[in-house]
């Protein structure tokens, strides 16, 4: 099994067995996490939101920058310890949501109406490709894996290449401007990024069958999390561009 989540990978499940005391991961239960890992983040967002209207990008950035490098070392910490997964997965999701938060009011203050397209699209995209795994629409093969993992992959690669760039004052020039290139390098992304869903949804599934323990569904739904976070960021970012070339 193939997938470009970092937190899914091929190995996720193979050091880890159920016992008859744990009982076992169900999709249901997968469910059930990833919806109280979205309330959580709502909630935290919605915090970061009305600070920023209320007291100003200020008083907003500290915790933002506290959510970037506590999601983060959160994130490795579930990733490398995934038995800890029902205790960090539910602060990621309020770290998480402290960025998300703050990163929503400042561009909707440039540009109005943005973040609901977003959240809509996102959430659009979500329901659209699980119905379309569900009726077999769309196959998560071998071939369809590589091409998305090795995507996703090149993605990456381009992302710390500019992180790299800009740290010594040098920006990459078209991919990240709001031109037909940058328009469509981010278009590419958000594709790239809606398709990992689908190899999210045949791991989890996949998982489920094998009879993973129970607290691998708190990992699960991190992983998935982990994806629509970055979709949704994505989105905005394609959305940004789109309303600057106006």
């Amino acid at each position: 099994m193939r997938t470009a989540n970092p937190a899914l990978n091929a190995k996720t499940f193979e050091s880890v067995r159920s016992t008859p005391y744990d009982g076992v991961m169900t999709i249901q239960g997968t469910v059930n996490k990833t919806g109280i890992m979205l309330l959580l983040l709502i909630a935290s967002a919605s915090w970061t939101w009305k600070s920023y209207y209320s007291l100003g990008a200020k008083a907003v950035i500290p915790w933002m920058t506290l959510g970037i490098f506590a999601g983060f070392i959160i994130a490795l910490a579930t990733i490398f310890y995934k038995k800890a997964a029902p205790f960090t997965a539910p602060v990621y999701a309020l770290a998480e949501g402290l960025v998300l938060g703050g990163l929503s009011a400042v561009l909707e203050g440039r540009f109005p109406g943005i973040v609901i397209q977003a959240v809509g699209l996102t959430f659009g995209t979500l329901l659209f490709l699980l119905m379309a795994y569900k009726s077999g629409a769309i196959q998560a093969t071998e071939n369809f894996k590589l091409g998305v993992v090795a995507a996703t992959g090149g993605i990456a690669v381009v992302y710390f290449i500019t992180m790299i760039l800009r740290f010594f004052g040098v920006n990459v020039p078209y991919i990240h401007s709001s031109g037909i290139v940058g328009i469509g390098f981010s278009l590419f992304v958000v594709i790239v990024a809606a398709l990992n869903l689908v190899l999210d949804f045949d791991f989890i599934e996949s998982a489920a069958e094998a009879g993973a323990p129970k607290y691998m569904e708190w990992y699960a739904a991190f992983g998935l999390m982990v994806t629509l976070i970055w979709l949704y960021i994505e989105i905005l970012r394609l959305l940004t561009k789109m309303r600057e070339r106006r």
